[in-house]
């Protein structure tokens, strides 16, 4: 419990907040089951419908289907009618956590010696907003001939969006790789990796200055949290909060899944029009304010976007193109060719296992998220990472997981990144071979002597 009796100042137009009252989950458990009939799959579905079980994966009741693992919480009050029934339903499942606030109070790591880093950040914690604000303006400060900060827009609580260009001077025509992070609240470990990932970029370049010839064609876009005011929620008030926090008519309900907002065949298939559902489409495509900022920005700069990445948790999934049907994306080949070369790549690092195809195919349905958005917008290259785990933590991946889940990340991005850049500059190919040689060989150079220690 020690952790949650920390108080977290909110920064922006809101006033200091000295008092927090976080939601408490004692005695909810996780659970995965595997239906094996349609007697299985309508019990569930009742389950989830009459808010019996929150449905961590899939995230919608349609997308539960025979044979395919289901992950839910089940609250206190629920967990000895619903394991009842499943017992007399002899419906296959696992109890992944016995007590989820005990996964709660064991994220963080005890040893504080390990939350800070010499220049003041560390990026093996996990860090409130406001530390985050704060991170990128140091950022700023300390790589000025490299780094700018820009405001992309203002989220419904009117908190300023801003994102990181990571840019070096050329008089060429430059590229741009964009990455957002943090679009649904509780997947931490996701602003997590674009902390590192900005990290890993400006210490590369720092060491090994004959690299920047790979800056003279491409500039990085990082948005670290999209979803501010919901990320906000989940430290202050719900730690598992997962939408952003616009109101809803006529109900007390609130939020919008922002990764459901995008026009991209909007609320057709596994989103929910029902505001208090965790896959509320919004009222309408952009509907909300976080969503508008990322997609007015994105159309502005179309014809120089070669990759589009959004970082989300859990499944160890890399993603393509689409969740909203089964057909494929006019660029599939190559990109499950690269996302296969990435999950290599990745397993390298720590032996994770990835699997790489379309969401509809691995993962399943969805309509109106960003990445099947900005693919129907033009962008060759669109992937969604799910990070780590794929066991018992899923959304409250610990602290001490952050540094080898971002190593091993790293390595999957960089392969992205490599590929786009050879195939667009390929006279260049030396230049950023070099850097993310060195980039990869830095990451197993960590892992080798951490297993030393």
């Amino acid at each position: 419990m020690r952790w949650w009796l920390r108080c977290v100042s909110i920064l922006g137009i809101f006033p200091l907040i000295t008092n927090c009252f976080q939601t408490q989950y004692n005695g909810d458990q996780i659970l995965q089951l595997i239906p094996v009939d349609s007697n299985h799959v309508d019990f569930l579905k009742q389950l989830a419908e009459e808010e019996q079980v929150d449905l961590w994966r899939p995230q919608s009741p349609e997308g539960i289907y025979p044979g395919v693992e289901v992950d839910v919480r089940i609250p206190a009050s629920a967990v000895g009618k619903v394991r009842s029934e499943l017992k007399k339903r002899a419906l296959q499942h696992k109890v992944l956590a016995e007590n989820i606030q005990d996964l709660l109070d064991g994220q963080f790591q005890s040893n504080n010696k390990l939350r800070r880093s010499i220049r003041g950040h560390s990026y093996i914690k996990y860090h409130p907003m406001p530390e985050i604000y704060s991170w990128m303006e140091q950022i700023k400060e300390n790589y000025k001939h490299l780094v700018s900060k820009h405001l992309l827009g203002f989220t419904y609580q009117n908190r300023p969006m801003y994102y990181l260009k990571i840019s070096r001077k050329s008089d060429k025509p430059k590229k741009i790789i964009w990455m957002d992070c943090g679009i649904h609240a509780r997947e931490w470990i996701a602003p997590a990796f674009c902390q590192w990932f900005v990290k890993e970029v400006l210490e590369t370049y720092t060491a090994d200055p004959k690299t920047d010839r790979f800056f003279e064609n491409i500039d990085f876009y990082v948005l670290p949290v999209l979803n501010i005011d919901g990320y906000i929620y989940s430290w202050t008030t719900e730690r598992l909060w997962r939408k952003s926090m616009s109101p809803c008519f006529n109900t007390t309900c609130f939020g919008t899944d922002l990764n459901r907002n995008f026009d991209a065949k909007w609320c057709s298939i596994g989103a929910s029009r029902n505001c208090c559902s965790n896959i509320y489409c919004g009222s309408a495509p952009e509907s909300e304010p976080e969503t508008r900022a990322v997609a007015d920005f994105l159309r502005r700069h179309k014809s120089d976007i070669l990759c589009y990445l959004t970082i989300h948790s859990y499944s160890q999934l890399i993603l393509t193109p689409y969740g909203y049907t089964n057909s494929t994306f006019s660029n599939h080949e190559e990109m499950m060719r690269v996302g296969q070369k990435a999950a290599t790549a990745l397993m390298q690092v720590h032996g994770t296992k990835y699997k790489v195809g379309p969401s509809s195919w691995i993962l399943y349905y969805s309509s109106g998220s960003s990445r099947d958005w900005a693919a129907d917008l033009g962008f060759k290259f669109s992937y969604t990472f799910e990070l780590r785990d794929n066991g018992t933590y899923k959304f409250l991946l610990p602290e001490d997981q952050i540094q080898p889940c971002c190593e091993e990340t790293m390595a999957a991005v960089t392969t992205i990144i490599e590929h786009n850049h050879e195939k667009h500059f390929q006279n260049s190919t030396p230049g950023v071979v070099a850097l993310w040689l060195y980039v990869l060989s830095s990451c197993l150079l960590n892992v080798y002597f951490v297993n030393l220690s």
